[in-house]
């Protein structure tokens, strides 16, 4: 990073994991800055979801060094990883919502779970977080009966009630049409900046994440083979990431050979 850049609260090292002789990460590094958007792009089944789960020690790593806010994140350090869980949160890909809970509840939930506020202050807390994501009038509402693009707005009100520095998104726009995943990343983009969290998202969405992020890296073959602007990444002339982000002008020009060759006529009956 360069020197007039904003301090980093998340620096990973070379993280590697390995499932039998499957390796999946083979010495991912990352650096976030504090108070940025990075968006960690890769292939589906290229580890993406699998390096965010080392991070918040959902998965433990074979190997590697993983820092927050300049405090190295040690097994042998359990203090380390409770202040780490506290000032982050996780925003899953099917967002994980309790149907049986309210809208309310929902968002109660991690205050209830992880602090020693008083009801009536996490009542309050939770009323909040839902007036700020616009959801207030649907408090009494359960998941269901919410729209898909509600559901990622509790899911991220519960995940931001907490007041996190550090907020994980995986795959947050998994099986969404083009519009609906401009709605997420256009989401994450704009309450970010609200509430001033750092955000990591991991997606295969390129043109949503370009747009929307402060900065990219590129997992491929269990190493980040670029890390950089958004700008840097649409003229990197390394050949993995041309065949990345280029990937629908190939299929185009493929395509446009393949026609170019003249059917075959039907035999004559």
């Amino acid at each position: 990073m360069a020197a007039d850049s904003p301090p980093l609260l998340l620096h990973v090292e070379g993280l590697r994991k390995r499932f039998g002789d499957n390796v999946v990460l083979d010495g991912a590094s990352l650096d976030v800055p504090r108070g940025s958007l990075v968006s960690v792009l890769g292939r589906s089944g290229a580890g993406k979801s699998v390096f965010l789960k080392c991070l918040v020690d959902v998965m433990q790593p074979d190997a590697g060094r993983i820092s927050f806010d300049g405090r190295l994140l040690s097994a042998g350090d359990p203090v380390a990883r409770a202040e780490f869980r506290r000032r982050c949160s996780f925003l899953f890909q099917s967002n994980a919502l309790f149907d049986s809970l309210t809208a309310l509840e929902n968002v109660a939930l991690p205050l209830e779970q992880t602090t020693r506020l008083a009801d009536k202050e996490i009542h309050a807390r939770s009323l909040e977080a839902l007036r700020q994501l616009e959801l207030e009038a649907h408090r009494d509402r359960y998941p269901s009966q919410l729209s898909g693009g509600m559901q990622k707005r509790l899911a991220l009100a519960r995940a931001i009630v907490t007041k996190p520095e550090l907020v994980l998104f995986d795959e947050p726009t998994a099986g969404l049409d083009p519009l609906r995943r401009n709605a997420v990343f256009a989401m994450i983009a704009k309450y970010q900046r609200q509430f001033g969290f750092t955000a990591v998202v991991v997606t295969h969405d390129v043109p949503e994440a370009l747009v929307a992020s402060d900065r990219v890296a590129l997992l491929d073959n269990g190493l980040m083979c670029f890390e950089g602007t958004p700008a840097e990444f649409s003229t990197s002339e390394l050949s993995v990431v041309r065949d990345f982000r280029d990937s629908t002008s190939a299929l185009g020009s493929s395509l446009a050979d393949i026609r170019r060759v003249p059917a075959p006529q039907p035999a004559d009956s």
